[in-house]
């Protein structure tokens, strides 16, 4: 279905551009440090009625009401049963996310972990009683508590569901199987000018995984905590990398395009684009490289100032009910969070190709979260900041 579900929303959206989601490296990338510490804010603390109304803003894909394809539609069901009309925003980008959060105008929020850290800590989002939320109990234990939804132990939402950034190659191309970033990352590639590159600041933490491996002198622990030394040394690592990339890519027709044209032959992407790009017959696979990868998560946050407060935690917990979840995640092409929702997917082999409960494979992940001055490994040292990374990425590209 998540195959169907993205040739629909390109083809009637004009290839929207579908900015990476919200992702940990396992039991080295638990939480270690307090960030910046948030603004002291109470969590719900009864359920109450319904508001008559929600209003959202979501990736595409997240919010379907059967506009986009009849048979997709998991938000009348909820209207019907919690008495709350659902008005939801599409953003394009995190950024974007984060301005429409910061209005005021907005009740929650499905949150990626590259921006959730500033909302928790700028006090836009409030924490969560997930004792509110019934099917939060079903959730996977690797998403709950973790760095980017949660402040040591109090949870900042709900997560959604999850996906790594893998190592995409064309099978008749590139020989062997390439088990390392480092066709990617190297100047003496083979691939020059046939690589392409998620475009999103949070590809400077790819950077950073690899070279935690090629440049063990650097001392880089966590690919979100760089300092001026690490960072200055993964960004120039990038601006070499530059002269190889064919493309940066935002939306999944544009990447499975190149590797079919054979525009690019080797780079970055998501299972869900994998998936698409064999659908239509392109020779291609895709894996966690030994190195390990980045990864995302996407939480739904409630507003520190919603109007709607019940509404949300409705919405909450119908989005984490095992049928829901499913149909969300194979719509959108992500791993469910809710563990018993692998039983609902329509196609029975979804859940294995995306490892939805596959523990060890997600411990390779290091999840998307959100770089401060503080640095997140606990070093007493200053690290750079997601203002940082935005300002490098624009010059990286250009």
């Amino acid at each position: 279905m998540y195959l169907r579900r993205t040739t629909r929303v390109v083809a009637a959206a004009a290839a929207l551009l579908l900015a990476a989601a919200a992702c940990t490296g396992g039991d080295e990338n638990k939480p270690t440090a307090k960030v910046d510490g948030p603004p002291q804010l109470s969590a719900l603390k009864t359920l109450g009625a319904g508001e008559g109304e929600l209003d959202l803003v979501a990736r595409a894909g997240y919010v379907e009401n059967g506009s986009t394809d009849p048979k997709v539609n998991w938000v009348t069901p909820f209207e019907q049963a919690s008495g709350c009309k659902v008005n939801v925003t599409v953003a394009q980008s995190s950024d974007q996310m984060l301005t429409l959060m910061r209005s005021g105008a907005y009740d929650a929020a499905a949150v990626s972990g590259d921006i959730s850290g500033t909302m928790i800590n700028d006090g836009v989002v409030a924490p969560v009683n997930t004792d509110l939320v019934p099917n939060y109990a079903d959730v996977v234990d690797g998403l709950k508590a973790k760095p980017w939804n949660a402040v040591e132990d109090t949870p900042y939402g709900v997560p959604h569901g999850r996906g790594a950034n893998l190592l995409m190659w064309r099978t008749d191309l590139v020989k062997p199987a390439p088990k390392s970033w480092d066709p990617v990352f190297t100047e003496t590639t083979p691939h020059q000018g046939k690589i392409t590159v998620h475009d999103s600041p949070m590809s400077i933490a790819d950077a950073a995984v690899y070279l935690m491996t090629a440049q063990p002198d650097l001392g880089i622990t966590d690919p979100y905590a760089l300092d001026e030394r690490q960072f200055t040394a993964t960004v120039d690592l990038l601006k070499k990398q530059r002269a190889n990339v064919s493309g940066y890519w935002n939306d999944y027709t544009a990447e499975v395009a190149a590797f079919k044209s054979g525009d690019a032959v080797i780079g970055s992407t998501w299972q869900s684009i994998a998936s698409l790009a064999q659908t239509q017959k392109v020779p291609v696979q895709a894996a966690v490289p030994a190195e390990g990868t980045t990864g995302w998560s996407d939480t739904w946050m409630v507003a520190a100032k919603a109007k709607h407060p019940n509404c949300a935690y409705k919405w909450f917990d119908h989005v984490l009910t095992p049928k829901v979840n499913a149909q969300v995640a194979e719509w959108f092409g992500q791993a469910p969070s809710n563990r018993n929702a692998c039983a609902q997917t329509t196609d029975k082999n979804f859940c294995t190709t995306f490892h939805a409960t596959d523990e060890p494979y997600f411990d390779k992940v290091w999840y998307w979260r959100t770089p401060t001055k503080k640095c997140v490994d606990g070093r007493d040292v200053q690290c750079t900041d997601y203002a940082a990374w935005v300002k490098a990425w624009a010059e990286i590209k250009a």
